[in-house]
């Protein structure tokens, strides 16, 4: 009996020195582990400045110019997002901005309140500068585009002295394009793209004017006026370490060949500014500067072709 008792103690110490299963050594019990989550890919960003092209801006039915998701930065937006699927498209153009206005805030009030535009800061620079510095991880701001300038000389088509007006709306181009692209380039994380555009040029609609209107005289001086405003952008965009879209280009302006075009035969940039354009349109729809769908898609693809790979 004795003999038992002690094989029973014996068996009873030796399972007691065994840990249970899933204990630690120490015999203390574990808790479950919890599942771990996954944090998802961060958002990035591709950050449009501009005027009303940078907003996509056509007429409506009533003829009426007014934004639209079918722009140029749209359309930029929706091919980067094949490439970064988390990419988020800040729109921060006004339409009737200048270099001025966009640099300072000062001027074109009436279209920033209409519009709602951001000026959080007092600019749309500002604004901008401001979204930069705060998403600064390095690739978290993947592009930069922005187009300026054109307001700052179209209204010259009905001043008083052309000659004056495109002497002074270039000269603000060129001292005002180097300041706000510098500051971009200065608040940009690293490994952003920044690229700008050229402009094409909408008053070749004035071609079909009568040949006694000072419109057709106008139309067929403009491409040479628009290769200089180009030129000075250009200058500007590459100094301050942006490339170039070249729509000016992309749109013909410059190639005055026949073409035939619905029927008669017209300078080949007139016939790509009435296709790609509402400048050859009759009321209510124009005439009016902005591009149509097709015209924002030709912006978005020479964008495309100087932006590469994001």
């Amino acid at each position: 009996m004795l003999r038992r008792v002690l094989v029973w103690l014996t068996v009873v110490a030796a399972m007691a020195a065994v840990p249970a299963a899933g204990s630690a050594a120490t015999g203390s019990p574990t808790s479950p582990k919890s599942p771990t989550r996954t944090p998802g890919p961060a958002a990035r960003y591709y950050v449009a400045l501009g005027d009303s092209l940078s907003q996509g801006m056509q007429p409506n039915a009533s003829g009426q110019t007014v934004d639209t998701d079918d722009g140029y930065v749209d359309d930029i937006g929706a091919w980067g997002a094949h490439r970064i699927p988390t990419l988020q498209v800040i729109k921060l153009g006004c339409g009737g901005d200048t270099t001025t206005s966009l640099l300072t805030g000062k001027g074109n009030d009436a279209n920033a309140k209409a519009l709602h535009c951001d000026r959080q800061g007092g600019s749309q620079l500002k604004a901008a500068v401001s979204f930069l510095k705060s998403h600064h991880a390095a690739g978290e701001v993947p592009l930069v585009t922005i187009d300026i300038g054109a307001n700052d000389v179209d209204g010259c088509v009905t001043a008083p002295n052309l000659t004056a007006c495109l002497a002074a709306g270039l000269q603000t181009i060129k001292v005002n394009t180097p300041k706000i692209l510098n500051a971009l380039r200065k608040a940009a994380p690293k490994g952003t793209k920044l690229v700008a555009m050229n402009l094409y040029d909408p008053i070749l609609g004035g071609y079909f004017a009568p040949a006694t209107n000072p419109l057709h005289a106008l139309a067929l001086a403009s491409p040479a006026l628009a290769k200089t405003v180009n030129a000075t952008i250009g200058a500007a965009s590459k100094a301050s370490g942006f490339k170039v879209a070249d729509v000016g280009t992309a749109f013909h302006t410059y190639d005055t060949t026949p073409v035939t075009w619905e029927g008669q035969t017209i300078p080949a940039n007139v016939a790509y500014v009435c296709s790609w354009t509402w400048a050859c349109q009759t009321p209510p729809s124009g005439p009016n500067i902005h591009a149509n769908r097709n015209g924002y898609q030709v912006i978005a693809n020479t964008f495309e072709r100087v932006i590469g790979k994001l």
